[in-house]
This record gives C-alpha cells, sequence and structure tokens, in this order.
C-alpha cells in the first residue's frame, strides 16, 4: 500500500497490485509506437469489456446482440450502438497514462447535457479500502478523434488497478491506452463466474443522462459499491417494455433483473405492458429476481399538474400491477418507490426529469441497499 498525501494529511491509500498480476503482463510487442518511440499504445481490444451482455455485436462497443437489428425498433438499434455502461478494468505501473479514442457521431454534448458525459471517457483507481477513486477524465472537444491524459506523475514503482468508462451517448469506433515505453500492463482477471452480473433496462436516466461523467451515473456508481459487473441497456426516449426488448433480456442469466421504464411510459401503457414484460421474463427465468423501479418525482411537478398527475398516475399503475403480479403468485418480484431517489430540495436535475451527478448519486444512495439485500 501507498499512501497519497497533501501537506501533512493522508488522503487516500492505493492499493498496491502483486502476485498474479506481475505474472501475465500484455507484451509491449503488442502495442502500437509512437513515432519517436516514448509512448506505446494499447488497442482497447487487447483488454476485457464489462457491461456487455452479448458478444456476438456488429462492434466490439455495442450493447446488443447483431442479430437484435432485425428484432428491436431503429431507434433503439441505434441506441444499443452507444457504449453507455462499458468499462475496463487494467493493472499498470505507468507514471502517466493516456488515451486516444474516435466517436462515430458528431454530436458531442447536448445543450443540457456535457461532452464529458455524451462522448468522454472516464478513469477510477482502486483505493485500498477497497474502494473507488476518481482519477482523470476526457474531454472531447474535436471529432471524431480526441487524445489527452487522463492522469500524470504518478509512482512508477508499484502496480495499481485502473477502470475506464466508455462514451455514455456516442459511438465508440476505437480507443487505445497510452503508456511510457516500459511500463507495465495487464488485464484484470475474470470476475468468478459464479458472481452474475447486474441487468438494468430502462430510459435515458438509465443510459446516463445527464452525468458529467461517464462514471457519475447511477448504474455505474451502483457497480462499483456492489462490486459487480452491471450491463446497462438504457434507451433514451426507448426504454418502452416491449415484448421483444423481455425476450432479448431474457437470453441473459443475471443476478437481478432492474427495469425503469415509467418516464418512457404512458400511465394506459403501465398498465398494459407490466404484467407481460414481466412474465416473459419469469418463464424464461423462473428465479432471478426482478425489481420494478418506481418514476422519482418531477422536481418542478409541483407546479406543473399535467406532469405531477402523470407521475402519479404512472406511480398508482405500476403499483397496481405489481400487487397483481403478488396476488397472482409470481414469485422474487419486487419493488421500489421512486419518490426519495432526487431528495425534496428540488436541486438534483437539470430539466425537471433527468439527474445531475447529485440527483445520480441520491438515487444510487437509496437502491443500494434495496439490491443487496435482494441479491444476497
Amino acid at each position: 500500500m501507498i499512501q497519497i498525501k497533501i501537506g501533512c494529511f493522508i488522503i487516500f491509500n492505493i492499493m498496491l497490485v502483486t502476485g498474479l498480476f506481475a505474472e501475465t503482463p500484455i507484451p509491449e510487442e503488442m502495442a502500437v509506437q509512437d513515432s519517436i518511440g516514448k509512448i506505446c499504445w494499447y488497442n482497447l481490444s487487447l483488454f476485457s469489456i464489462e457491461g456487455k451482455g452479448w458478444t456476438n455485436t456488429v462492434n466490439p462497443y455495442d450493447r446488443f446482440p447483431r442479430t437484435a437489428e432485425a428484432l428491436v425498433r431503429p431507434p433503439v438499434w441505434q441506441l444499443s450502438r452507444q457504449s453507455a455502461g462499458l468499462c475496463t478494468h487494467f493493472i499498470t505501473n505507468a507514471e502517466f497514462i493516456k488515451v486516444r479514442w474516435t466517436v462515430h457521431n458528431k454530436e458531442l454534448a447536448m445543450n443540457h447535457f456535457p461532452a464529458t458525459g455524451v462522448s468522454g471517457v472516464d478513469l477510477y483507481i482502486k483505493t485500498s479500502d477497497p474502494q473507488w477513486r476518481w482519477a482523470g477524465v476526457g474531454r472531447p472537444d474535436l471529432f471524431p478523434t480526441n487524445e489527452c491524459y487522463l492522469v500524470q506523475n504518478m509512482d512508477n514503482t508499484v502496480k495499481k488497478e485502473f477502470l475506464l468508462y466508455l462514451p455514455l451517448y456516442n459511438q465508440l469506433d476505437s480507443l487505445f491506452i497510452g503508456l511510457p515505453k516500459g511500463a507495465f500492463i495487464s488485464k484484470t482477471p475474470a470476475r468468478p463466474v459464479t458472481e452474475k452480473p447486474v441487468v438494468f433496462y430502462g430510459t435515458s436516466i438509465t443510459q446516463g443522462g445527464c452525468a458529467s461523467r461517464a462514471g457519475m451515473t447511477h448504474v455505474a456508481q451502483l457497480g462499483r459499491m456492489l462490486n459487480r459487473e452491471v450491463i446497462n441497456l438504457g434507451f433514451s426516449g426507448n426504454g418502452q417494455m416491449e415484448p421483444e426488448l423481455a425476450r432479448l433480456l431474457s437470453e441473459l442469466d443475471p443476478a437481478i433483473y432492474i427495469i425503469d421504464c415509467l418516464p418512457n411510459l404512458q400511465p394506459k401503457e403501465v398498465s398494459e405492458r407490466i404484467v407481460p414484460f414481466v412474465t416473459i421474463l419469469r418463464n424464461a427465468r423462473p428465479l432471478t429476481p426482478i425489481l420494478l423501479v418506481d418514476t422519482p418525482d418531477y422536481s418542478n411537478g409541483f407546479l406543473d399538474k399535467s406532469r405531477q398527475d402523470r407521475m402519479l398516475n404512472s406511480r398508482k399503475n405500476l403499483l397496481s400491477e405489481f400487487n397483481k403480479l403478488i396476488s397472482q403468485g409470481v414469485p422474487k418480484i419486487y419493488y421500489i418507490n421512486g419518490k426519495p431517489f432526487f431528495g425534496e430540495d428540488g436541486e438534483a436535475t437539470v430539466d425537471g426529469t433527468h439527474p445531475t451527478d447529485l440527483g445520480f448519486i441520491r438515487q444510487a444512495n437509496v437502491m443500494v441497499p434495496i439490491i443487496k439485500s435482494i441479491i444476497n
């Protein structure tokens, strides 16, 4: 362990990595060296990608299998090409870490959603707690390719574990990790096969709108809190609980399905779609827990009666459908009230609906004990 200090205060401890990792480096010969031979660029394809439910994808950083294109609506397919929730772990003793990445879509940002979240990459380091602590962010300002340092001036005598999140709302074409020549780098060992992932299916909020960085979504935070792989199947404006989506989700074998679609459904659709969707999942996965997530309050709903009425009716209908499933004896069905997600002060969203980092932190903190109690 090494300690990072500022002045006379110990701020946090870095977990040193020893043993197995020293025996499995990625050979430097597999990297591409820069023109003066000082930086080695390692293709992301050399590393394991977490957050992918399927391996048979068109692009390595897509979220749906290639077969899904013929099954889902075109907007869902296009959104599935965006790399929300995907990440990679690696071990290195490098003094610095650079990144060079190429995105597919010209829209690097939105008017309510920064480029660092839409199209940026986000780096975390494991500390000795063990916890994950933010280390650096890739800020895109060019299309299609950006290059930058994520972190510099590190101790190069010890190995450290890093976690790199990919863009939330852009399609990633390629990514290279740049290290000084001679630095050690390796993949981390695969998680135990008995440690199943957590699958999230939902809306723009699930996909990550409007986090400032890819690691700040509640899905990413919950992955770190639970120390589990998370699969993010959020589709902006398109979390509509169609049966074909239920059939796709049923191909996965997770620790839990978390279904969070109310913001994309009208109250009538909530009543029509919950039971059929859950029935498909339950028939395919009889023992997998299913958590139905209620909608959070609109931050300005107390002023906009139409929005407030829609939210309250959707909430009422979800609870009614949940109770219907319980009365039918459907096992392992759970419900979480969304009212506490964003707090009571109205300060947790960018537009009344989509959370800021504060909103995502609050939502993750509400959800984590409930998810833990279900899967443990």
